[in-house]
């Protein structure tokens, strides 16, 4: 009987968590060193005494906690570099902009990849997806289809942020800059995964609708299994926008820290309440309120 086993359960055989525990163990002290592959999936059956399926929630678990990269079908999974998880190793949230791009390796493991975003003008999402271009082209990521649904600001609203902080005379700078972010960040994500698509004959489906309001929270759902969170940062700032110098309240949404919520059955019901309304709410959006957006 392994004592590892012993200690957390008695006689019984350990669950998906105490695994997930074990290993996540040996990844902190450094036992499992980063960018080193996992032991496959039979060697920590027969380690574990545990069915198959146990072993993959476990990874799965890990998967969703960021301490593991390229969780795909046909190879082991390697133990993600600290610079990349979505948690420091004091438990501290990563920014958005270093801890997004690991969730989303992670999630084109799947065969069927499906991405839900909401945010100002998904800046983050089309950099952490341009990261899936690597891993697609050396095969270590084929998806069979990606479906990619993105909700963005309307462009007719008045914004809560960005915006000036005094009433513009005429035409309003901050605005003019956002509406052509959102619109190229968007175009670049869309190209860059239609371009995908082609090349490796991958199904691919984006689509993005506009909102009538402006989002406080930038939110991204992950295969229904995961939903990653974090809270824009609003700040008073002055900035040189053409020949003027405008006071403004800016969103800092890069280095907002990005909160990871796992669905999986073993996870907290908390977080799985979580992923499951945020999933709802997302929906519910699209389906209403939303309306088509065309970008440009």
């Amino acid at each position: 009987m392994n004592p590892e086993r012993s200690e957390l359960n008695g006689t019984e055989k350990p669950t998906s968590d105490d695994v997930a525990k074990i290993l996540r163990e040996r990844i902190e002290s450094g036992e499992l060193e980063a960018g080193a592959p996992m032991p496959t999936q039979a060697l920590l059956v027969q380690e574990f005494e545990v069915q198959r399926s146990v072993v993959r929630q476990a990874l799965r678990i890990l998967q969703q906690e960021g301490l593991l990269t390229e969780v795909t079908r046909g190879s082991p999974a390697r133990v993600a570099a600290r610079s990349s998880r979505t948690v420091a190793a004091d438990g501290t949230p990563r920014q958005t902009m270093v801890a997004l791009g690991p969730r989303i390796s992670a999630a084109f493991g799947a065969t069927d990849v499906r991405i839900d975003a909401l945010c100002l003008t998904a800046e983050s999402l089309s950099a952490a997806l341009g990261e899936q271009r690597t891993l697609i082209h050396t095969r270590r990521s084929m998806p069979t289809t990606v479906t990619v649904r993105v909700l963005l600001p309307n462009r007719d609203i008045d914004l809560a942020f960005p915006r000036m902080i005094s009433d513009p005379e005429e035409s309003d700078p901050v605005h003019r800059r956002w509406l052509a972010q959102r619109n190229a960040h968007g175009i670049v994500l869309s190209d860059h995964l239609r371009g995908l698509g082609a090349v490796h004959g991958i199904d691919v489906d984006i689509q993005f609708k506009a909102l009538p309001f402006t989002p406080p929270v930038k939110l991204y759902l992950l295969n229904g299994t995961e939903a990653l969170f974090a809270y824009y940062q609003v700040t008073e700032r002055e900035e040189q926008i053409g020949r003027e110098s405008v006071a403004m309240y800016d969103a800092l949404g890069g280095v907002s820290p990005l909160f990871s919520f796992g669905a999986g059955d073993s996870q907290a019901r908390r977080d799985h309440a979580f992923v499951v309304q945020s999933q709802a709410w997302f929906d519910a959006l699209w389906t209403t309120i939303a309306t088509d957006l065309v970008l440009g």
